[in-house]
């Protein structure tokens, strides 16, 4: 892992600019650049992109129909020697069949299945290809997949590290609502917001009925926390008024939403935040060293 950032802090266009040299009769090259038949070409099964919005690749389609594939496709070789799997550039390989191409124009780079994942999200991300929630679960699958810190991403995707945590945490909401990120009826701002809300997915139609702005949604998700931070302070036959006492005082103190669940047999604290530099100021405090 040490030596990522060191191999792929180059670039993208570093990065492909190694040709792999194809052995193969149906393959030609010019100028560094080969042409591969669509038909000895595969998807990439781990293209962090998933949607194509078909009025995009029609016109992509006639594009290409008319003035041929601009961009060389990436791809990498598979097991069989006759096919290729797809690194980047799908919606261009999509669109050639579309419009009867008989072969495309390639890069081939002869990368394992990690570094291939780590192409295909830079490719999307520098292309601004991916939508907020692809992104997400590209990071995601890096993390996952590959032991990725946040730090380690932010190196090789080219951003910043409080960007890549704000993009991971879009995986937290519920189903419905990652849907609505998706497909572009609520943006990452918005998302974002809901994202320590108690009912995300009514405050997100809400949101969208409203047509509520970013900062809006801000206000409103407060709202709502302020009112339930309320309504959990107020004792009952079930909360004594020491432990009300108690979660006033440190809310007070950090500045942010506290509950204090108590029993005989133990009990639970929770802090609430809405961002990383809440979630540093915690953690400041807890280690007792700066950020």
């Amino acid at each position: 892992m040490n030596d990522k950032p060191t191999r792929l802090g180059r670039g993208l266009a570093a990065l492909i600019g190694d040709m792999a040299t194809i052995e193969g009769a149906r393959v030609t090259e010019s100028g560094g650049v080969k042409r591969l038949p669509v038909e000895m070409i595969i998807a990439n099964r781990s293209n962090p992109r998933r949607s194509f919005d078909a009025d995009q690749l029609e016109e992509l389609t006639n594009s290409i129909r008319e003035k041929g594939v601009m961009q060389p496709l990436l791809v990498r070789p598979s097991e069989d020697p006759n096919i290729f799997e797809l690194i980047a550039g799908e919606r261009r390989w999509r669109a050639s069949q579309k419009a009867g191409l008989h072969d495309v124009p390639v890069i081939v780079r002869d990368v394992d299945d990690k570094e291939a994942l780590e192409l295909a999200i830079i490719e999307n991300v520098q292309r601004a290809d991916l939508n907020p929630l692809e992104e997400a679960m590209g990071y995601g699958q890096l993390i996952e997949q590959f032991d990725y810190t946040q730090q380690d991403l932010a190196q090789v995707i080219g951003k910043s590290r409080s960007h890549v945590a704000n993009t991971l945490r879009l995986l937290k909401l519920p189903e419905d609502v990652r849907g609505m990120v998706a497909s572009g009826t609520l943006t990452a701002g918005h998302a974002r917001t809901l994202i320590t809300a108690d009912d995300p997915a009514q405050l997100a139609r809400q949101i969208v009925s409203g047509g509520l702005s970013v900062r809006e949604a801000e206000a409103l998700s407060q709202q709502r926390d302020v009112a339930g931070k309320r309504k959990a302070t107020e004792p009952s036959a079930s909360r004594d008024a020491d432990t009300v006492a108690l979660e006033r005082r440190l809310s007070d103190a950090l500045g942010l939403s506290v509950s204090l669940a108590h029993s005989e047999r133990g009990g639970k604290l929770e802090i609430r935040y809405k961002t990383l530099e809440q979630l540093d100021g915690i953690c400041a405090r807890l280690t007792g060293y700066p950020n």
